[in-house]
């Protein structure tokens, strides 16, 4: 028996979906991973806005790794932001969210650092978590830096791997992580894996494609943030989901677990977002309220 595909009801989301679905097809997954670069390309050039005024960013390295610095006109806080691109860690780069970074550098008034991490499948895992990871501990090299960890999707899934490693290993200075409709390892057979299997934007079938061209282990906490032992002590965190998401309840079980072991949680769950919402940021009513809470909390970490 077939699963019906549930949709909102929000017209401006709607229409975001149309067009997503003219640039990257429901079935890209089972393209050639050249082809589903190449599409998703194009999906976030159609995407991409004019960067705020004043702000400038520059190329980098971190030892081998590609980053880009962003530095908003009015800098508020020496806490830096760290953003791990979403993508299923198979596509994305600097380029895919660029005019993102853009603007939640702007409104937290804060410089922020992009990674542009080894993707799948020619970098299985941990290459990922590695170079992030690396990024990471170079930012917080002074006794006196911070960082809030900032994600979508599979970066969401990296930020929390971060924090979670960070205290492992008490690395200080990870002071928030702000974690966006986050994929943390939950049960593919369960909740809004099933409820919400033929979403629109992601189904669960491309959840489980992307953790098999992964191939990171299913209950590592690094890996999948959900199946720590413990998450007491980790830095405190902001997480939102979107309703019609087979990844939903990753971030409503995550929130959970942290709040239940004394972990400050905001939690926030858009009635009427699918997955990838963040790009609707300018068409969308419902996208541009999230994406303000998710500055906001990144601004809030970034303050204290």
């Amino acid at each position: 028996m077939s699963i019906a595909r549930p949709v909102p009801t929000e017209e401006s989301i709607l229409k975001f979906l149309d067009i997503c679905e003219g640039f990257y097809p429901p079935d890209a997954v089972e393209a050639s991973i050249e082809q589903q670069r190449q599409w998703y390309d194009a999906l976030c050039a159609r995407f991409d806005r004019l960067l705020p005024q004043g702000l400038v960013y520059a190329d980098g390295m971190v030892q081998r790794i590609p980053i880009r610095r962003y530095r908003p006109r009015t800098i508020t806080t020496s806490t830096v932001l760290l953003y791990l691109h979403g993508g299923g860690f198979v596509v994305g780069s600097l380029e895919s969210h660029h005019s993102i970074c853009a603007e939640i550098a702007d409104f937290s008034g804060a410089e922020l650092v992009s990674v542009d991490y080894r993707l799948a499948p020619e970098y299985r895992w941990p290459a990922q978590s590695e170079d992030c990871f690396l990024v990471l501990r170079h930012l917080l090299s002074s006794p006196s830096s911070k960082v809030v960890v900032i994600g979508d999707s599979a970066g969401a899934n990296l930020a929390a791997g971060l924090a979670i490693r960070a205290l492992e290993e008490g690395l200080p200075g990870v002071a928030g992580q702000v974690l966006v409709y986050p994929a943390l390892g939950g049960d593919l057979q369960k909740g809004s894996y099933v409820e919400m299997a033929n979403a629109p934007g992601l189904t669960a079938a491309d959840v489980a494609y992307y953790r098999d061209i992964l191939q990171a282990p299913p209950h590592h906490p690094v890996a999948a943030p959900l199946h720590a032992i413990s998450v007491q002590g980790l830095a405190p965190a902001f997480i939102t989901v979107a309703r019609f998401d087979p990844l939903r309840d990753d971030g409503r079980t995550y929130a959970a677990r942290l709040a239940e072991a004394g972990v400050e949680v905001w939690f926030r769950e858009e009635p009427q977002m699918v997955h990838a919402w963040l790009r609707a940021r300018h068409m969308s009513e419902g996208a541009r309220a999230g994406f303000r809470a998710v500055c906001e909390a990144a601004r809030l970490f970034a303050s204290r």
